[in-house]
């Protein structure tokens, strides 16, 4: 008996061992197009050549004037609870970014692992030259936000200085969303347009650290993020939205907005109450909302958008 077991352990570890140095064998440094599809399969629309959801640029611009707490509220009344970050370090806090998500995920050097990444770049056809940190930059393209874990580490773990920050705007017209830090902040914030999100900086170079993956899941703080999620980032902190999600998400802020300012302005008129206000509207303040939209000429979404959604509207 106990040599059937040993025999057993001794096969069980074979093929463990075995399966683990064929997934090592075939690690990639980004997933395939067809992986980020099942990664992110409850979108339906455009998807990027690496198969990133590809959101409207229209829909990122309207996003940028949707407040953290609307886009919080909507994501949590969704069933996603895991989506906002805050307490960060903002190169200038009055601008507010939003574009698409590409992941980099970065851990503490370990050689073996980290010969095994730069062989596996090297047969990918990346840039040998320099270090890793470049890699995430080189698949940037327009509207694009470089999202990185690298553990928040401070001293020794600045992902960019400013001639990577140039590199990354010249490509992306965006900037940057680090659990970690960043150097050269004086430069960085002469980028015209550039903006970044970090949680330090430091005049030391990165060292004995590491990238592992590209446009793979990574986690934010207490967010998760995937590939090709929208990002909004304001002075309140930085949320990430599901592509599927970012349409229904936008005219239901927007439809909010919309409301308050109704709301707002019939206070200041005295036409009716707090409580009238602050509570499920009547069928009078109704009929009065929808008279007030239709005379509106400066709608936050086409007027065909709005009556779609009014046609589902409970009030």
């Amino acid at each position: 008996m106990k040599f059937t077991v040993m025999i057993q352990k001794i096969i069980a570890f074979t093929f463990a061992l075995a399966l683990s140095t064929q997934l090592l064998i075939a690690q990639q440094i980004s997933p395939t197009a067809d992986q980020i599809k099942m990664l992110t399969s409850q979108w339906t629309g455009e998807r990027f050549p690496d198969g990133r959801p590809k959101v409207s640029d229209s829909l990122l611009k309207r996003l940028g004037n949707v407040s953290m707490e609307e886009a919080w509220g909507y994501l949590r009344n969704k069933g996603y609870h895991n989506q906002f970050e805050n307490d960060w370090i903002i190169i200038d806090d009055d601008r507010v970014m939003t574009g698409r998500a590409v992941t980099a995920q970065y851990m503490p050097l370990r050689p073996d692992m980290n010969d095994l990444v730069r062989e596996i770049g090297k047969n990918e056809g990346r840039v040998q030259a320099g270090g890793t940190n470049s890699w995430p930059i080189d698949v940037l393209v327009e509207g694009d936000v470089y999202v990185a874990d690298s553990y928040a580490k401070i001293v020794d773990g600045t992902l960019i200085g400013d001639n990577l920050g140039n590199a990354i705007y010249a490509k992306s017209k965006r900037g940057v969303v680090f659990y970690g830090s960043v150097r050269d902040m004086a430069g960085l914030s002469e980028i015209d347009g550039f903006n970044g999100w970090i949680k330090g900086h430091d005049p030391s170079f990165i060292q004995q650290m590491m990238l592992t993956t590209i446009n793979y899941p990574i986690r934010i703080g207490r967010a998760s993020v995937l590939p090709g999620d929208a990002v909004l980032a304001n002075k309140y902190g930085v949320i990430f939205i599901p592509a599927h999600l970012l349409a229904d998400l936008v005219i239901n802020a927007e439809f909010i907005m919309l409301r308050d300012q109704f709301g707002i302005q019939r206070l200041k008129e005295g036409k009716y109450t707090a409580g009238e206000i602050d509570s499920r509207w009547s069928e009078p303040i109704v009929k009065d909302f929808l008279d007030w939209v239709n005379k509106k000429k400066d709608l936050p979404m086409s007027r065909q958008e709005l009556d779609n959604f009014l046609k589902d509207r409970n009030w």
